[in-house]
């Protein structure tokens, strides 16, 4: 009621629109763009590590990262160009300024601008991990196990899942959405032929895949003839095996994967411990910024530039010698 009086009393006011407050103060160059997107960061944080992060990018941390960068290549470049613009002169202004020692030295900072900015990336977007393998090997079970409810129906009639199920989980301030998907198998079934096509789009387009194996199956000659189909067919670089039901039946002598139940909880910590390490999350944040993958992207192309300066400069080194 106050509000709209106010409004009322005079023509010239309005209510500020949506991050309008935000909008101004880039455009008028009292933050930059990275400040900018950090406040819709930090609302959608959904954990404390989140929202420090974007708290400190929000403060300008990032910014001034890159911005320190930006000026010793810029000083770098300037001693380039001035020994080619005055071959004549005797002095070698390269040598002069030791520029190979600040070529590294931006390098070393460079690299570790790119960690604290990929962990940034974790803490925002997280990653995104597709349970597979064959029918009834205990999918949904373990994704119920990691979210700790009841997200899945679980069954002991192959065929259960049909559609992805997805739930977000928190590993340490790490958002982790987790995708359980139908059985991997030929089926005369048409709906479960969709459900298992749309399993395989997950899979294509998941951050890491793990590959659900049953204990008490191993030695079901089909069982394993189908385990080596999915095998032939899932990213070797994004893969983890995890040998489930080992309540129920030994772990064979040699197998690789991480043993666990999903019915008892025994080895979910490992499992969530070995996902984040294959993310390469590390549980030290202080000092970490939120960060977008286009941030990330930039910093990869710099270090990239960065190498191949060093190159050229061993090699001109090496004409000389």
């Amino acid at each position: 009621l106050l509000l709209a009086r106010c409004l009322e009393a005079d023509a010239r006011l309005r209510l500020a629109r949506p991050g309008e407050f935000t909008e101004r103060a880039f455009l008028n160059d009292k933050i930059d763009l990275a400040q900018a997107e950090a406040v819709a960061d930090l609302i959608d944080a959904s954990t404390e590590a989140a929202a420090r992060s974007a708290g400190r990018s929000l403060t300008g941390a990032f910014s001034t990262e890159v911005n320190a960068l930006r000026d010793r290549l810029i000083e770098l470049r300037m001693l380039v160009e001035a020994t080619l613009d005055f071959p004549e002169e005797e002095i070698d202004f390269l040598e002069k300024a030791n520029a190979r020692g600040r070529l590294d030295a931006i390098a070393v900072q460079l690299d570790a601008v790119l960690a604290r900015a990929r962990q940034g990336v974790l803490l925002r977007e997280g990653i995104t991990v597709v349970l597979a393998g064959q029918p009834n090997v205990g999918k949904s079970s373990l994704l119920n196990a990691l979210a700790g409810a009841e997200l899945a129906i679980v069954t002991p009639i192959a065929g259960t899942t049909r559609d992805k199920v997805a739930g977000t989980i928190q590993f340490e301030g790490v958002p982790v959405h987790v995708i359980d998907t139908a059985g991997l198998r030929e089926s005369a079934d048409e709906v479960e032929r969709i459900g298992v096509a749309r399993s395989w789009d997950e899979i294509g387009r998941a951050d890491a895949v793990i590959f659900l194996h049953d204990l008490t199956r191993v030695d079901d000659a089909d069982y394993a003839a189908g385990e080596a189909r999915i095998a032939a067919r899932l990213p070797a670089d994004r893969l983890l095996h995890v040998l489930n039901k080992s309540d129920a039946a030994p772990v064979p002598p040699g197998a690789e994967g991480i043993p666990l139940s999903a019915r008892t909880g025994d080895g979910i910590d490992a499992l969530r411990q070995r996902l984040l390490q294959l993310a390469g999350w590390q549980a030290q944040t202080e000092g970490v910024f939120i960060a977008r993958a286009r941030h990330v992207q930039a910093l990869r192309v710099t270090r990239a530039h960065l190498e191949r300066a060093a190159e050229q400069a061993a090699r001109a080194d090496a004409a000389l010698d």
